[in-house]
């Protein structure tokens, strides 16, 4: 399996270099370091959004309330800063990381304790969250004025060339990383969605660590609405509409199994930078935004039918070793 799972990330990661050579043919100022550090800036709020998805979508599960999840928080912290302007930025960020945390535990305990399909719990999550921030605002903006300087500058100010949003980022796929391969929780979040039946007889309570991947998806989401809102200075309603469905497309094209128990913080990386290189590079190559919602589509298709054929390999073998027995 971890064979397979390096192979998947060595293509994507060719496939990254081809498609960064193709641009590069025509404007070579795109693949400059100073412009890749800002496409992966630019990704940066995927990358973390794909993180959290890639450990719910492990454990058998789907999290698509996680774009609402980063608007209402993103709302509420908003809102705090016009209420209370002098409060330390570090404050905003743990209401927004809290708060965020305190929706994927909602959302956990929908599916653990009710057992209502994960599917189903965040569709119906994603429509609540998005009908609180119209409840709090009535359908208004917040604008860039009624920010205060601070609270915008977090995501834009620089660490050694880098802005923080992108060192956050950094941080978060290390952490991650070291987490899913380290820790009894990440092997718990493998063991769940790779089979429950077994994980239960070793003593996982499979609900359980459902729960405890959600908590911490809606936690990241929180994190990242806060950056996102303080980054672009404007929040909400629609606040990133529909971009659930891109960090889906990022877990699955870098080679997260949506049948659970298989993926990689690395792969989930991948896959987002792959869509982030894709939804930067149209607009310089003079391509339609929409081709954008294609090309992700046709790799989604692409990495589902390898996914079917890298699992459906080890029963043929098998197959075949019982034919030459008989």
């Amino acid at each position: 399996m971890k064979r397979i799972l390096a192979t998947r990330e060595l293509l994507l990661l060719v496939a990254i270099g081809i498609v960064l050579a193709i641009i590069a043919s025509r404007f070579p100022a795109f693949v400059t370091p100073a412009n890749l550090t800002v496409v992966f800036n630019d990704t940066s709020p995927l990358i973390l959004l794909a993180i959290g998805q890639m450990i719910v979508i492990l454990t058998k599960c789907i999290d698509l309330s996680v774009a609402a999840n980063l608007a209402l928080t993103g709302m509420v912290v908003a809102l705090v800063n016009i209420a209370a302007p002098d409060l330390p930025i570090p404050v905003i960020i743990v209401i927004a990381t809290g708060f965020g945390t305190l929706l994927g535990m909602f959302n956990g305990l929908l599916v653990w304790k009710l057992a209502i399909p994960p599917i189903v719990v965040t569709l119906g999550t994603m429509t609540i969250f998005r009908g609180c921030i119209f409840l709090l605002t009535e359908g208004k903006w917040v604008n860039s004025h009624e920010m205060t300087a601070a609270f915008k500058a977090v995501p834009r100010a620089d660490i050694l060339g880098l802005p923080v949003l992108s060192w956050i980022a950094i941080v978060a796929v290390i952490f991650f990383s070291l987490l899913m391969t380290r820790t009894t929780l990440g092997r718990a979040f493998y063991a769940a969605g790779g089979n429950p039946h077994a994980a239960t007889y070793a003593g996982i309570n499979v609900g359980r660590t459902q729960f405890w991947a959600f908590t911490i998806s809606g936690a990241i989401a929180g994190l990242t609405g806060y950056l996102w809102v303080s980054r672009f200075a404007v929040a909400y309603v629609d606040v990133a509409g529909g971009f659930e469905l891109t960090v889906v497309a990022a877990c699955v094209i870098g080679g997260v199994s949506i049948m659970g128990g298989i993926g990689t913080v690395t792969g989930a990386l991948l896959g987002a930078l792959f869509l982030g290189i894709i939804a930067n590079a149209l607009p310089v190559v003079n391509i339609s935004p929409f081709w954008q919602m294609a090309i992700s589509g046709s790799a989604i298709i692409i990495a589902v039918v390898v996914n079917a054929q890298a699992n459906r390999s080890p029963g043929r073998i098998i197959l075949k070793k019982a034919e030459q027995a008989t």
